[in-house]
């Protein structure tokens, strides 16, 4: 398989022991790409990612001083070992116990995106991080108020002197340094990828093949490639809960034909991350399965490959369904869900 160049990350075991700032060198990272991967989006000449603005970027991931109410940050919702979800959750939780209206959404692959959010809100992973920053029932952040803090605090000061050229404490470099730690987080050693890449570890059983065999038939249509995402935005026939009446993408583009539409997501570690759908509405793979076999509701939007001349859904036995599920479970990366590169301590 062609091997491709990307990123992998490769940090120093220990900071330089010195605090000269004129003898002190903020250290490129070198990534390296899984052969399995395709290129990636983000344009990395435009925020070349180093050793300090990852570990700037990590450490406003995780700062609660961010949020109004001092507590709620990135990763107060985007938690580690679950993918980067609120595992249990239906719907994601913010400052003051407030609810917000979707499902917390895992954080993986990031760079190889070119849509973020389950509605498209914004094409820029710099400028992704603004969304739920600024919304009043996640973290209802301001700028200034996050910007007067950094300044205050030595750290803070000093990261922000190393890790840019210009050395400002500004939103600028605060987002930069996000996304050079969002960059990262790449999800590629799962046993599957393993077996992809022909490594001596990457064994599937007949059962989890037989399952990957089901699902290249019966799911590939959205869930393509090796990112498990075509990163579309589709109407998977679920019903419309009449409380939070979540338009999807419609709400972005106002287009008739993009109601009830979302991004289709990565169904990597999908193991780890229920509850499952924009809203959380199912609670176990065995749920999600049921839905596309006999669950799926007809509307103006639904997607073509769900109504094949009037037959809803995507026939599934329960023998397929297992099958399925046993697949499912080799896209779980135990490395990335344990890496301390990623985890706040």
């Amino acid at each position: 398989m062609k091997t491709k160049y990307l990123l992998l990350l490769i940090l120093p075991l220990f900071w330089n022991c010195t605090d000269d700032d004129d003898v002190y060198q903020n250290i490129p990272l070198v990534l390296n790409v899984p052969a399995n991967f395709p290129p990636l989006v983000y344009n990395l000449a435009n925020n070349p990612p180093t050793q300090i603005g990852f570990e700037l970027g990590k450490k406003l991931f995780y700062e609660g001083k961010l949020s109004s109410d001092g507590i709620v940050s990135c990763g107060f919702c985007h938690i580690q070992e679950n993918a980067f979800t609120h595992h249990g959750h239906t719907l994601s939780h913010g400052v003051n116990d407030a609810i917000g209206s979707r499902n917390t959404p895992a954080i993986q692959n990031l760079a190889f995106q070119s849509t973020f959010m389950y509605d498209g809100a914004t094409s820029h992973l710099d400028l992704q991080p603004i969304i739920p920053f600024t919304s009043k029932t996640e973290m209802n952040g301001n700028f200034s108020n996050a910007i007067a803090m950094m300044k205050a605090d030595p750290e803070y000061q000093k990261l922000f002197k190393k890790a840019f050229s210009n050395g400002l404490i500004n939103p600028e470099n605060m987002l930069k340094a996000l996304s050079q730690f969002m960059v990262m987080i790449t999800s590629s050693n799962s046993r599957f990828d393993k077996y992809r890449r022909q490594e001596v570890s990457g064994i599937l059983t007949k059962e989890e093949l037989e399952g990957y065999s089901l699902f290249k038939q019966k799911c590939t249509s959205c869930h393509a490639g090796d990112l498990f995402t075509d990163n579309s935005f589709r109407n998977n026939g679920l019903t419309v809960n009449p409380i939070l009446n979540d338009v999807g993408r419609y709400r972005v583009s106002e287009q008739a034909e993009d109601l009830y539409k979302f991004k289709v997501p990565s169904l990597r570690n999908i193991e780890k991350t229920a509850p499952y759908m924009h809203d959380g509405r199912l609670f176990t793979l065995e749920a999600v399965l049921e839905h596309y076999n006999s669950g799926v509701v007809n509307s103006a939007t639904l997607d073509p490959i769900l109504n094949k001349n009037g037959n809803l859904g995507i026939p599934l036995t329960t023998f397929e369904k297992t099958k399925i599920i046993a697949f499912l479970k080799t896209l779980t990366d135990n490395e990335y869900l344990t890496n301390p590169r990623f985890s706040e301590y």
